[in-house]
C-alpha cells in the first residue's frame, strides 16, 4: 500500500456551516504543522488558525488529530473542521495539496482502512450504502454492519468449510485407505447444513431487497381506471395527466414517496393491453418489465365498469408473479354504481381517491416493516450475493466427490467454495487451513 500522504474534502459541495477536510498518512501532521504553525495532542480539539504560503489567514478552524494506528484508515490522520461553503474548503484543500499531499482518489480512505486491517470489505461495503440508505430499517442494518455483525456469520461458515477441507487434505495421505463411512456422512450433513444457511440468506436477501435500495412500488392496470388519479393522490399533488381518454399515459412516470421510515420510488405505467400504436406498444411493454422489476405491484380495476378480457390479462399477469413479489388490489371508483364481477378478486381494497389514499398507504407500510423480521444473515450488494451463490454452486459440485472418495476434486470445490465466501469479508490464506490441520494435533508433536 502507498505511503504518500492523501487529502479531500469529506462533506458534500454546498453551503452549509462546518466542511471537513481529512489527510491520511505518513506526514499528514508535518503537512498540518505548516498550516497551523502550532503542534496538535491526539484525540484533542485544538482551535487553528489556518494559514496559507504567503502567510495570510484563510480560516480559523477544529484541528483533530488521530495518531496512527488508532485511526479510521490505520494511519495518521489530520482532520480540518472549517467554516462551511466551497470557497474555504477548496482553499485549504489546495494548501494541503501544495505542502506535498495529494489529492485522494475516490474510496481510498476506505481502501487504505481494508489494506490496513481496520475494516474488512463487508464493513467497508455497509459504509458506503449507509450513506445513501433509503430507509431507518436499512439504516440500522448497515450499522451492525459495521461493527462487523455480517463478518462474525460469514466466518462462522467459512471455518465449518475450512475444517472440512482440513479432514480432506489431511485424508489425501491415507488415499490407500477407505474413509469410514460415519466421516463421509458427516462431512456431507455438514455441507448440507451450510447449503441451507446460506440459500436462507439468498432468499432472505432478496425479499428485502427494498430495505436496502429503496422499495419500488408499481401500479397496472388497463386504461382510463384511474391509475393516474391513484398516484396523484399518494403524491398529494397533480404530478399525472388526468383525462377520460384511454392512453394519455404513454410511458412510466416515476416519483419518490415517503411512507413510514421508508423511502419508495412508485411508478405509474401506461395501460396494459393490445397497443393500437407503436409508442403504445413500447409503454406496455415497459409497464410489464416494471411489474419484473418491483417490490410491490398495485393492481387497479374499475369498480363502474364490466369486467372484460383486458382485466382478465391483469389478473394473468397477478397470478404469474404472485409468488414473487407482493400484490395489492384494488378496486378504483368505489362512489361510482358497482359493475365489476367482484368474485374475480381476493379481497381488494375498494378505493376512491378523492376521498385519499391513507388505508392504501397503511398497507403499504405494514408490507414494507415486515420485511425486516429476520435472523437470515443479510446480503447488502449484488456482489454479496453472487459470492453466496457462487459457493452455493461450489458445494454442491464438492458433494459428487465427496461420495466417490475423490478427496482431491472434493478439495479443489472446497476451496473454490471458501474463495467465495471469503470475498464478501477478506481473502483466503492457506495458512488459516493449515491452521485448522494442525489445530487438532496433539500439544507437542
Amino acid at each position: 500500500m502507498s505511503s504518500d500522504t492523501i487529502a479531500a474534502i469529506a462533506t458534500a459541495a454546498g453551503v452549509g456551516s462546518i466542511s471537513i477536510l481529512r489527510l491520511s498518512g505518513e506526514e499528514a501532521l508535518q503537512i498540518s504543522k505548516k498550516l497551523l504553525n502550532k503542534n496538535l495532542e491526539p484525540r484533542v480539539a485544538t482551535l487553528s488558525s489556518i494559514k496559507n504560503s504567503q502567510n495570510s489567514l484563510i480560516d480559523q478552524a477544529i484541528a483533530i488529530y488521530f495518531k496512527a494506528p488508532l485511526s479510521f484508515t490505520g494511519e495518521d490522520i489530520v482532520e480540518f473542521q472549517c467554516h462551511g461553503g466551497s470557497i474555504v474548503a477548496d482553499m485549504v484543500l489546495q494548501e494541503l495539496l501544495l505542502n506535498g499531499a495529494r489529492l485522494a482518489t475516490a474510496g481510498e480512505f476506505s481502501k487504505r482502512a481494508f489494506f490496513n486491517g481496520k475494516i474488512d470489505l463487508s464493513e467497508a461495503e455497509a459504509i458506503s450504502q449507509l450513506i445513501e440508505a433509503k430507509s431507518e430499517d436499512a439504516v440500522k442494518i448497515l450499522a451492525t454492519q459495521m461493527k462487523g455483525d455480517l463478518k462474525v456469520q460469514i466466518e462462522l461458515l467459512r471455518d465449518q468449510l475450512l475444517e472440512i477441507l482440513a479432514y480432506s487434505e489431511v485424508s489425501i495421505d491415507y488415499a490407500e485407505e477407505d474413509l469410514p463411512q460415519d466421516l463421509i456422512e458427516s462431512m456431507s450433513k455438514k455441507l448440507d447444513t451450510i447449503t441451507n444457511k446460506l440459500n436462507s440468506a439468498l432468499i432472505s436477501s432478496e425479499s428485502r431487497r427494498g430495505l436496502m435500495q429503496g422499495f419500488r412500488v408499481s401500479i397496472i392496470g388497463k386504461p382510463n381506471v384511474g391509475k393516474s388519479s391513484l398516484l396523484n393522490s399518494l403524491l398529494k399533488y397533480e404530478r399525472a395527466i388526468v383525462s377520460d381518454i384511454a392512453g394519455t399515459t404513454r410511458d412510466t412516470i416515476e416519483e419518490q414517496l415517503r411512507v413510514g421510515t421508508h423511502l419508495i420510488r412508485i411508478v405509474d405505467t401506461a395501460g396494459i393491453r393490445e397497443g393500437e400504436d407503436e409508442i403504445e406498444r413500447i409503454g406496455i411493454e415497459r409497464s410489464i418489465d416494471s411489474i419484473e422489476q418491483s417490490d410491490i405491484v398495485i393492481a387497479l380495476f374499475d369498480n363502474s365498469r364490466e369486467s372484460d378480457n383486458e382485466d382478465s390479462a391483469i389478473l394473468e399477469l397477478v397470478k404469474k408473479y404472485e409468488d414473487k413479489k407482493d400484490f395489492i388490489t384494488i378496486l378504483s371508483k368505489c362512489d361510482l354504481e358497482s359493475k365489476f364481477n367482484k368474485e374475480l378478486l381476493d379481497t381488494p381494497l375498494s378505493l376512491n381517491v378523492k376521498e385519499g389514499s391513507d388505508e392504501l398507504i397503511y398497507i403499504l407500510k405494514n408490507i414494507m416493516d415486515s420485511k425486516n423480521i429476520s435472523d437470515e444473515i443479510m446480503l447488502i450488494s449484488s456482489r454479496q450475493i453472487e459470492a453466496v451463490k457462487s459457493a452455493v454452486k461450489a458445494i454442491a459440485e464438492a458433494k459428487v466427490p465427496l461420495m466417490d472418495q475423490e478427496l482431491e476434486f472434493l478439495s479443489f470445490h472446497l476451496n473454490s467454495a471458501i474463495n467465495e465466501i471469503s470475498s464478501i469479508t477478506r481473502p483466503f490464506e492457506n495458512d488459516e487451513m493449515l491452521d485448522k490441520m494442525f489445530g487438532s494435533f496433539c500439544l507437542g508433536k
